[in-house]
């Protein structure tokens, strides 16, 4: 093994020394739905959760999805919708001893210096598995707002109910927790399966306003509650981002000759009824993170012919990529044989231009650190820190500059220390700052990732010690507001 990642480290020379961004999103999905929570106890998930967290901080994890609603149940203690079975083992039943995950997980990441996006599945109300639900849960008080569909219970997205019936349940989510983004998967309309037919006649003739097309008419029923969705939340709390991670494949050039791509699966326009380069295009949306889990050279779906469309087509929003850890590590470059696709993926991910970002599918791989991807993370691909992707379009005002910016030592430790800007709303609101270090006589060059010391939510950080004590060094020091804007810099020279 120890072989194999120096192998790996040293093809990293011949990747380009600036890899790193400044901005960039490096997130990973934590999800419920597997079970590996399901009963286990409050002090038991609380020890995983801890143990994952520090493992993705160190590997440079910024952002942690979080899977808190999977069948119209709560991970969190919701007034709404019962308690979820992926976490107590039964749906309705409280976990004990009590504790509030989402709570928990919002305190935790934030200490980490990592945002919290509450991730949400919206129309599915029951996964196949589930055998009993809960007296308060929606498919029992209201079962004519859901069909069935092999094994599944989906609320019905041709009824305008039930797209405000999930936008409470949002709304509920975003005024009651310190949330930095709501975030959906690609469960929309379900998944076609050969002899099932989605039962909405009613729901069509009553609610079709006009559109003649079936297939139409429901992507227009997503496309509201999407954009209703959006609303809600920034209507609420502005700085909470909306993210979308559909399926890898929009169309197929066959169904689109125009602007399809050259693949051959399940497309998310004419299969699922998801039509996300119009939320894109529209601006109902933050982010878009289309999950591209094949490998390159998959027959079907290519990874990069894939990853070159989202680029050229999904660019008037931040667009990270969905990846899958497990697949990526198991297929062989098609390069270097002895090697797998890791190395070859982050270099597309380095000439996409608008590519802003990274989703780990999932969470516990990259702890698990197969094929050492994780250790990679951690040694060379997300070594430093980085900001988040520039959000300017939800607002574009910064904090002002920090104040008092001193050294100081304390207990034998030296201290680099600031008073935190004065502030009067949450635009120019200071939560995190960055410290730069430059050589003294060195140019200030605040765009240059390397130069980052640290990111940090204190108004101080821990100077490094030099023997000589002859060193010389210029600090900067900038604020940053809840999406990430930056103020004006502060420097101090330090010896």
């Amino acid at each position: 093994m120890k072989k194999y990642l120096i192998f790996l480290l040293a093809c990293l020379f011949f990747l380009p020394i600036d890899a790193q961004k400044k901005r960039e999103f490096r997130g990973a999905w934590i999800q419920c739905v597997n079970g590996q929570f399901q009963g286990i106890g409050t002090e038991k998930m609380q020890q995983t959760l801890s143990y994952q967290l520090d493992e993705l901080k160190k590997d440079g994890v910024n952002a942690i999805i979080f899977q808190v609603r999977a069948e119209c149940d709560a991970l969190y203690a919701s007034r709404l919708e019962p308690w979820s079975r992926f976490l107590t083992g039964r749906q309705g039943m409280p976990p004990s001893p009590y504790w509030d995950p989402l709570q928990w997980m919002v305190e935790q990441c934030h200490k980490r210096g990592m945002e919290l996006h509450a991730w949400i599945n919206p129309y599915r109300a029951k996964t196949k598995n589930t055998n009993e639900l809960a007296v308060n849960h929606v498919a029992i008080t209201n079962p004519s707002r859901c069909f069935d569909y092999d094994g599944l219970k989906i609320l019905n997205p041709g009824l305008p109910e039930n797209r405000n019936y999930i936008c409470m349940v949002v709304s509920d989510i975003v005024r009651r927790y310190d949330i930095d983004g709501i975030h959906m998967d690609d469960y929309f309309y379900p998944y076609p399966v050969t002899g099932q037919v989605i039962p909405d006649d009613t729901q069509y003739q009553r609610y079709n306003n006009g559109i003649r097309n079936r297939a139409d008419w429901r992507r227009y029923n997503v496309n509201m509650f999407v954009k209703q969705l959006y609303q809600t939340v920034h209507q609420i709390k502005p700085w909470v981002k909306v993210g979308i991670s559909p399926f890898g494949i929009y169309r197929n050039r066959r169904s689109d000759p125009a602007i399809g791509s050259n693949t051959n699966g399940l497309q998310n326009y004419d299969d699922l009824y998801a039509d996300v380069l119009l939320w894109v295009k529209n601006g109902w949306l933050d982010y878009c993170a289309p999950q591209i889990y094949w490998e390159i050279g998959n027959k079907a779906a290519d990874y990069e012919t894939l990853i070159r469309w989202w680029n050229h087509y999904a660019s008037k929003r931040p667009l990270y990529i969905g990846e899958d850890i497990e697949r990526t590590v198991k297929a062989k470059d098609s390069y270097n044989p002895n090697q797998h696709q890791q190395i070859a993926k982050f270099k597309l991910h380095h000439e996409m231009k608008n590519v802003d970002g990274t989703i780990l599918w999932y969470a516990k791989a990259a702890v698990d650190n197969p094929g050492n991807y994780g250790t990679l993370l951690r040694q060379y691909y997300w070594n430093r820190p980085s900001l988040q992707p520039d959000m300017s379009f939800i607002e574009k005002k910064a904090p002002r500059k920090v104040r008092n910016l001193r050294t100081t030592r304390l207990n034998g430790i030296d201290l680099l220390t600031w008073v935190a800007p004065r502030h009067s709303t949450w635009k120019n609101q200071a939560t995190k700052y960055v410290v730069y270090r430059f050589n003294r006589g060195e140019k200030i060059n605040l765009e240059n990732p390397s130069k980052i010391y640290t990111i940090t939510t204190s108004t101080y950080c821990v100077l490094p010690s030099y023997k000589d004590g002859k060193s010389k060094y210029t600090y900067v020091v900038t604020a940053l507001n809840r999406i990430d804007n930056e103020g004006k810099p502060v420097k101090k020279k330090v010896k």
